[in-house]
């Protein structure tokens, strides 16, 4: 479908492509992966057309059409969410339905389809337009780094939705567990050539592994043959008796196709940390903490103790309050209700999302990483920045001309230069290539602190975190033990209570004259077992009744939350001296407590409807 012949590019000074070549058939599933630099972009550029090769073709297949998500910055104007996914110019609505399915899968509400998309953040407009290419189903899709705005729901939901898609995907990605799930084969920038290898990421490595060694073997036979003919020459040129034989083996050498050295590999990155001073065995606890955005509560009476060397992840929907708990537990939030207690000579360290705006714009990169209150050598300070992507001359550019990316990147560095005992670190892999996010995970591994962290880089995840926080409409359900013991769970648990309901809710109904004894609740082994005799139809009443479950938890957060209100407005309404004081704000008070009431009263109708809905069981 797209070919990709000898083609050949020179950008900047340097030479990204040298007569490479790339065949892409509809189905395939590509990662394409490479140094930072390696022209990755650039080939993408060339296939959409929108910069040509020095030499060489790019040619698709005629009627194939392709489909592109850059890494950010898509466009969005007045036009509404649910318009950009069905891409109003053409104003086709058929696919309507199909559209409000892949947004939902997405994490969008229904309530969010009809909202202006220049209203939502960046990362909200970018899984519109993935959503948007996902309806248009183009023949080839170009994706570049498409997990970066996706929760761990959603990523989970567009693995699944990717690996039955009948086009052709190509895709830049950093991230190892994605590339694992849906690639079936991984394209390599290395030499300025495209290598392709077979399978999935992990077996890319292990192919690559044996590609080099067996380049570096050929490398250093020609080597010693050019070394033998080179001897040669030198010794015999001057003797009449071997002047033939050493102008034959000189056109030998002027023949010879050399091959480029190996490459250095990375090296693994290893390197000691400064470690934080020891803190007490509670490093912090939350005690009935109550927070809202406006009217919309987050959370209730939550209570939260985090002790020492855990290393904590939370995980959950978007939208569930990960990083509104990141920022409570940092001390960034005012506080509704409740008690946030740290414990002895616990410091507090939060990396967030944007961070840049605390950098000193005029310091150089190495500058502002040595601006630290501890003592950090030059030679530390450079090798934990080349480790996190400022090499050779980057390290003196200043701070000021650094794109969002390069900032976020450098507080992390300085983070881990002098870290504190509590890290609370919200999405931290964001920005990193592969080698990065290794040595992140490698400095933490050594990192003598406690960790709470939110990220969507499962790879990252199943290598650090020792126990998993589940956060989900304000409640917060702990699992003592890695990500791996987190999905089997909480599977497990979600499965069976499903399966159950499903199973009471088909089991025949006896006679009004007859006595049922009641059957033992089946074994999970038992249930599924029979769930796989079920129809397509048992699965869609399945998918039906989570979705009303949600819509009653959903209304019974709404209706918490207003409750709550009620009763603070009604409090003030109490105090005697509010009249006296101040008559206008006891009519506004008064005001707001009608509406809350009516709303209340709505609320509360909408829930017994909803309940009314839900299988009986």
């Amino acid at each position: 479908m797209l070919t990709v012949s000898q083609i050949t590019k020179n950008f900047g000074g340097r030479i990204l492509f040298a007569k490479a070549n790339l065949q892409i058939n509809r189905g395939d599933r590509i990662g394409l992966i490479g140094a930072n630099g390696a022209g990755k972009s650039t080939l993408f550029s060339l296939i959409l057309g929108e910069n040509e090769p020095d030499e060489g073709t790019v040619s698709l297949q005629r009627g194939a059409t392709i489909g592109f998500l850059p890494q950010e910055n898509a466009p969005s104007g007045d036009e509404s969410i649910l318009e950009l996914t069905l891409n109003k110019k053409t104003d086709d609505y058929s696919l309507e339905a199909q559209a409000k399915r892949i947004l939902s899968g997405l994490a969008f509400r229904e309530t969010d389809f009809e909202r202006p998309a220049k209203s939502l953040s960046g990362g909200w407009v970018m899984r519109a337009h993935l959503a948007r290419l996902l309806v248009q189903e183009p023949d080839l899709l170009l994706l570049d780094e498409p997990t970066n705005h996706l929760d761990l729901e959603s990523l989970e939901w567009f693995q699944n939705y990717l690996q039955g898609y009948e086009g052709a995907i190509l895709t830049i990605s950093h991230d190892r567990a994605f590339l694992n799930a849906l690639c079936d084969g991984i394209i390599e920038i290395s030499r300025q050539c495209l290598h392709r290898y077979t399978g999935n990421y992990d077996q890319y490595l292990l192919q690559r592994q044996a590609r080099e060694e067996q380049y570096l073997a050929a490398y250093k036979n020609q080597q010693r043959e050019i070394a033998h003919l080179e001897e040669f020459i030198n010794r015999f040129r001057a003797k009449a008796s071997k002047a033939t034989q050493a102008q034959a083996r000189i056109k030998q050498l002027a023949k010879m196709e050399r091959l480029a050295p190996p490459e250095q590999a990375e090296a693994t990155v290893k390197f000691h940390f400064p470690q934080p001073q020891r803190s007490g065995q509670k490093v912090i606890a939350l005690e009935n903490i109550c927070q809202a955005y406006g009217e919309h509560v987050i959370y209730h009476n939550l209570s939260l103790t985090i002790e020492r060397d855990q290393r904590t992840v939370l995980v959950g929907p978007n939208g569930a309050g990960k990083s509104t708990l990141l920022k409570i537990l940092a001390g960034q939030l005012p506080l509704r209700k409740g008690e946030r207690i740290t414990g002895h000579n616990v410091s507090v360290g939060y990396f967030a999302q944007q961070r840049g705006e605390a950098l000193n714009p005029k310091n150089t990169v190495l500058q502002e990483a040595t601006s630290l209150p501890r003592s950090i050598s030059e030679e530390l300070a450079r090798t934990v920045l080349g480790s996190f992507l400022f090499r050779g001359q980057d390290v003196f550019k200043n701070v000021g001309v650094l794109s969002g990316g390069e900032k976020s990147r450098l507080s992390l560095v300085k983070l881990l230069l002098d870290p504190p005992n509590f890290l609370l670190l919200d999405e931290p892999t964001t920005h990193l290539d592969m080698p990065s996010i290794d040595a992140l995970i490698g400095a933490l591994q050594q990192y003598k602190g406690t960790v709470v962290f939110v990220s969507h880089d499962v790879h990252f995840i199943r290598a650090l975190a020792t126990t998993v926080l589940h956060v989900q409409a304000g409640h917060l359900t702990p699992y003592a033990g890695n990500y791996g013991y987190y999905l089997e769970k909480s599977q497990a648990r979600s499965e069976r209570e499903a399966l159950v309901a499903d199973l009471r809710n088909h089991q025949p109904k006896a006679p009004s004259n007859c006595t049922v004894k009641q059957q033992p609740v089946p074994s999970l082994k038992d249930i599924r077992a029979q769930r796989r005799t079920h129809s397509e139809a048992r699965q869609a009443e399945i998918r039906a009744q989570r979705a009303q479950e949600n819509q009653v938890a959903k209304l019974e957060a709404e209706i918490l939350g207003l409750e709550t209100l009620q009763k603070e407005l009604t409090s003030e309404l109490e105090e005697p001296a509010l009249y006296a004081a101040d008559a206008p704000r006891a009519l506004e008070i008064n005001r707001k407590l009608t509406g809350v009431t009516e709303a209340l009263e709505i609320a509360n109708k909408a829930w017994y409807e909803a309940i009314e809905q839900l299988p009986k069981t």
